[in-house]
């Protein structure tokens, strides 16, 4: 199954464009700001080499700078 995503611009477009899939009886999910970042960082995770190694010694150096 394929998705599309639209960002409405304020909450009356939102209310518009819920209305209409609801009345084409699609499937909706609102999502908060904090679950669509999550969607980009389970993406951004799923993209990463996985093959490379770094030290811990330059995790650390990053965590501290």
């Amino acid at each position: 199954m394929k998705s599309i995503v639209i960002s409405p611009k304020n909450d009356s477009e939102l209310t518009f464009v819920s209305t209409l899939l609801k009345k084409l009886s699609i499937p909706t999910k609102v999502l908060s700001d904090e679950e669509i970042e999550d969607l980009g960082l389970s993406i951004l995770m799923r993209e990463a080499d996985r093959k490379k190694k770094v030290s811990r010694e330059t995790i650390m150096r990053k965590l501290k700078s």
